[in-house]
C-alpha cells in the first residue's frame, strides 16, 4: 500500500512538474516584444490588429526613436528584449544588420522590386516623405507670412517659431539633412543649417516632434512628415502642408526580427502577417506612396502630385560620415 502511495505520489508530482514546465516554456514563447519608432496613431493601429489576430500572445511594443533602437540592438546584442523591430529606417537596420535574421521563407515578390534590400534581413514598410508644415493660426496671431523657400526661413521674424527633428537622432531629420545636401552641396547645406539653427526652438529628438509642437501651437513652421501632417489636418487643426522648390525628401522605413528570435515560431508567425496584411492596412491608412505591387491606397488629404527630391547616395558610410559632422543639437 505504502508502495503503490509513493508510486502514486511520484507519478502526479511529475506530471505537475511537467505541467509547470511546460507553462512556462509557452508564457516565454508566446511574449514577443516590438521596439518600434512609429508615431503613437500607427503603433496603436499594429497592436490592436495584433492582439485581435493573436489573442494567446502577449505582446509588448516599446517607442524609440530610431537612433536609439539602432544604438540598443549594436550594444545588447543577441541579449536585447526586442524580437521584432517596426517601422525602422532602411539606413539605421543596415547599421545593425548583423543581429538581423536572414528572412530566407518570406516573399519578397509582393513588393515594389526596387525597395527590397539585397541582404533580405528587412521588409519595406513605408515611404516616409516630409515637408515643411505651418500652423496657420500662428502664423496670423504673429503677423507672418507663409514661408515660400528655405532661405524665408532664415529671417529673424521665425526666430524660435521653427521645429525640426535632429538628424543625429532622427530619421525623419536625417533625411532633410541628405536632400540638401544632394541639391546644394556639402558646403552651403550645413552652413545653412547652423543659420537656422538660430530660428529653431528645439530639434527633437523624434519626426514625430515637430508636428506634436505645431499641434500645441508652440512653432509656426515645422520640419516633418507629411503623413502625420495630414493625420492631423484630418482631425480638424489647422495645418498646411508646403513643398519648397527642392521637393520632398524621402525616406524608406522597414521591418526586421532579431536573428535570436528567429528560431521562435511565434515570432515568425506574427512578423509574417505584420510585415504583409498590417503593412498593407497602414499604407492605405496613413501612408499611400506605394510599397505593393499590386496596391496603390489614396488617403484623404493626402497630396497627390508630390514631387520628390534627390536622396543619392543614402548609404551606411555616407550617413555616419554626415551625422559625426552635425554639431547643431
Amino acid at each position: 500500500m505504502r508502495k503503490k502511495s509513493f508510486i502514486y505520489f511520484v507519478s502526479v508530482f511529475l506530471i505537475v512538474a511537467v505541467m509547470f514546465t511546460g507553462c512556462g516554456k509557452n508564457a516565454k514563447d508566446n511574449k514577443i516584444t516590438i521596439w518600434t519608432s512609429g508615431e503613437d496613431y500607427k503603433n496603436d493601429y499594429y497592436l490592436k490588429s495584433l492582439k485581435e489576430k493573436f489573442p494567446d500572445y502577449d505582446f509588448v511594443m516599446e517607442y524609440m526613436s530610431s537612433s536609439n533602437i539602432a544604438a540598443k540592438i549594436m550594444e545588447e546584442g543577441n541579449s536585447c528584449s526586442c524580437d521584432v523591430v517596426l517601422s525602422e529606417e532602411y539606413g539605421y537596420l543596415n547599421m545593425c544588420e548583423e543581429f538581423l535574421a536572414e528572412l530566407k521563407d518570406f516573399d519578397f515578390s509582393v513588393f515594389l522590386d526596387e525597395l527590397v534590400p539585397s541582404s533580405h534581413k528587412f521588409t519595406p514598410e513605408v515611404k516616409n516623405g516630409g515637408c515643411v508644415i505651418v500652423n496657420n493660426r500662428v502664423l496670423e496671431e504673429k503677423h507672418l507670412d507663409v514661408p515660400e523657400s528655405y532661405d524665408d526661413l532664415l529671417k529673424p521674424c521665425y526666430r524660435n517659431l521653427i521645429s525640426m527633428p535632429s538628424p543625429a537622432s532622427s530619421g525623419t531629420g536625417y533625411m532633410f539633412l541628405r536632400q540638401l545636401t544632394n541639391e546644394w552641396g556639402e558646403d552651403r547645406a550645413f552652413d545653412y543649417f547652423e543659420k537656422l539653427t538660430e530660428n529653431i526652438l528645439q530639434y527633437t529628438s523624434s519626426g514625430s516632434g515637430p508636428v506634436n509642437a505645431l499641434v500645441q501651437g508652440e512653432v509656426a513652421v515645422g520640419l516633418g512628415m507629411t503623413s502625420q501632417a495630414v493625420v492631423e489636418i484630418n482631425d480638424g487643426v489647422d495645418l498646411s502642408i508646403i513643398f519648397f522648390k527642392e521637393g520632398s525628401p524621402f525616406s524608406m522605413y522597414g521591418n526586421a526580427v532579431l536573428k535570436k528570435s528567429a528560431e521562435r515560431e511565434s515570432v515568425m508567425e506574427v512578423f509574417n502577417y505584420l510585415a504583409t496584411e498590417l503593412a498593407r492596412g497602414d499604407n492605405g491608412l496613413y501612408f499611400p506612396d506605394q510599397i505593393f505591387k499590386d496596391y496603390r491606397p489614396v488617403v484623404k488629404g493626402f497630396p497627390t502630385d508630390i514631387r520628390y527630391g534627390n536622396m543619392s547616395n543614402d548609404t551606411r558610410s555616407e550617413k555616419e560620415r554626415l551625422l559625426a559632422k552635425w554639431k547643431f543639437s
